[in-house]
């Protein structure tokens, strides 16, 4: 399985069978490229157009890929999707609404994406999700997670690779906090970009790693 970031919270998620594209963003709203991209499905997570993109995702079938954006059980060319609802806030959606967290199971692998995850995770939802492997955590703060809160969800799933998203880059039309924030919190500093993660099962590491994706 392969993982590129496509910038924000958007990921590409290349499987045997299928693959899939995360919370794919408009580039007028936050100022980044999009880089033309097919896909069999795309997640969104919460209906803001950082997040929603999905006419930016083009799909070999004629209908274009399928996209999922709620809470819920799916199946789709060999990849389990089960969406959880949250909240894009820590006052139970008063401020953001909500948001959809997604537990992605592709290849023998489970991935969690948590899109714009506003606080730490009830009981009833680490249980929902438990056993990942590959998290992808938001960590920029202001509208979502910061360092510390996002170090605190990835101490309640405990995962084997975390891929940080969703914060302050060259060119974002909003201000968020840098990656290195969430970096020392986990005491993981200094480590360098790099630009896809190609992993299988067997070789997923005994102790958590960090992944920062260009």
């Amino acid at each position: 399985m392969e993982i590129t970031h496509l910038g924000h919270a958007s990921f590409k998620i290349r499987g045997k069978q299928a693959s899939l594209v995360t919370d794919p963003f408009s580039p007028q709203m936050t100022g980044l490229k999009f880089p033309k991209i097919e896909a069999d499905i795309v997640t969104v997570s919460h209906n803001h157009e950082d997040h929603n993109a999905i006419s930016n995702v083009k799909s070999q079938m004629s209908n274009g890929p399928l996209v999922i954006s709620g809470p819920g059980e799916y199946e789709v060319q060999g990849v389990k999707i089960l969406g959880v609802s949250t909240f894009h806030d820590s006052s139970a959606g008063s401020e953001r609404g909500q948001n959809t967290v997604y537990q992605i199971k592709i290849d023998g692998l489970t991935l969690i994406h948590l899109g714009d995850l506003g606080h730490k995770l009830e009981t009833k939802e680490i249980e929902a999700l438990n056993g990942v492997d590959i998290l992808m955590v938001p960590v920029g703060g202001v509208y979502t997670l910061d360092g510390k809160g996002a170090t605190q969800v990835v101490g309640q799933l405990e995962p084997r690779i975390v891929i940080p998203m969703h914060y302050q880059v060259a060119g974002l039309k909003f201000e968020l906090e840098a990656v290195d924030k969430f970096l020392k919190e986990l005491g993981k500093e200094g480590i360098n970009p790099q630009p896809k993660l190609v992993i299988t099962k067997d070789k997923l590491p005994e102790e958590l790693e960090v992944i920062v994706l260009e």
